[in-house]
């Protein structure tokens, strides 16, 4: 087991359910056709919008383009399979630290120019060089044959995890885009709209039910058939429709934020493109399907070192540079 130093709200809010994230690689589920087309993406207009628990108005001045859903597994292995073939990334060790831990792990990965380095007070350094985008180890959902990478079929259309932010961030990068900020994530979540003086605390409105979208003990399709174990659902799983699979019926609401973007709460944490002056911590957004329900509000935010990893952590890109 690799070793990582964590901020505490990373740990307090990942250990929601106050015990281990479960072993989800020890179940396979069936394939769950959606609908959603993981290809498509939405504009977000410039303009302001009501930011955090606050409301606090807030201007985005440019257009931005964002993916519908996360990436998934199968975009991700075509990704390793074209990134590999150019030369971009590679099979090998990696070196990895963060404050006094240093560990080596086996995988997938490429270089990243590093961050600036002001040598504060507790800033951890994130050097150039080569970085860990996707680990050999139990739960990555894909199979690799040579330098061949494969989704597993039953989780083409799940999101990607197990990806480090390095490993997110070379993913948009290659395909011309990157990873939301912080903001930029915020405003596509919840969109323009105030009731009384607040924005949307949800995607879809003001209330959470179970069938909005995947949390724990949210008794989705995959707990009724698995358990409490959880899972990740398919991406764009929680839009109106009702599925019936292996005896097992269960009805949706639909519950895409105000752009029409799926999963923006719970299924997986999302990595940002934000990089902390002094700290060098990601933020993430979303929460995943091992997080109470509080934690999927807009506004509520967890983050790690970029060489982190878990089975509750994705990611979508955006397009369109800050101006």
């Amino acid at each position: 087991m690799r070793r990582i130093t964590l901020s505490l709200i990373f740990i307090t809010l990942i250990g929601t359910a106050c015990q281990s994230a479960p072993n989800i690689s020890a179940i396979t589920p069936p394939y769950v056709d959606t609908g959603v087309d993981p290809d498509s993406w939405s504009t977000v207009p410039a303009g302001e919008f009501p930011l955090g628990q606050e409301s606090h108005p807030t201007m985005i001045g440019y257009d931005f383009q964002i993916m519908v859903t996360d990436v998934t597994v199968s975009q991700y292995a075509e990704y390793l399979n074209s990134a590999l073939a150019s030369g971009d990334i590679n099979f090998g060790e990696f070196t990895e630290e963060a404050g006094e831990e240093i560990w080596s792990e086996e995988g997938v990965g490429g270089y990243y120019p590093g961050d600036p380095f002001q040598d504060a007070h507790h800033e951890e350094e994130v050097k150039a060089g080569d970085h860990l985008y996707v680990p050999f180890s139990e739960g990555v959902r894909l199979t690799r044959d040579g330098e061949i990478y494969t989704a597993i079929p039953e989780y083409a259309n799940h999101p990607m995890t197990m990806v480090t932010w390095f490993g997110a961030n070379a993913y948009c990068k290659f395909y011309g885009g990157r990873l939301p900020l912080e903001l930029e994530w915020e405003k596509a979540a919840r969109g323009t709209e105030i009731v009384g003086e607040d924005g949307l605390a949800f995607p879809w409105g003001e209330e959470i039910h179970g069938n909005n979208a995947n949390f724990y003990s949210s008794f989705d399709l995959f707990e009724k058939m698995f358990g409490k174990l959880g899972n990740t659902t398919p991406v764009g799983f929680y839009n109106g429709q009702t599925y019936s699979v292996d005896g097992h019926v269960y009805e949706t609401l639909d519950s895409a934020s105000p752009y029409g973007l799926y999963d923006m709460a719970g299924n997986d944490w999302q990595w940002l493109g934000d990089d902390y002056p002094d700290q060098h911590y990601r933020y993430m957004r979303g929460g995943s399907f091992y997080s109470y329900e509080v934690d999927l509000r807009v506004w509520k935010e967890n983050n790690a070192g970029p060489q982190f990893y878990s089975p509750q952590i994705g990611f979508r890109c955006v397009q369109n540079e800050v101006k």
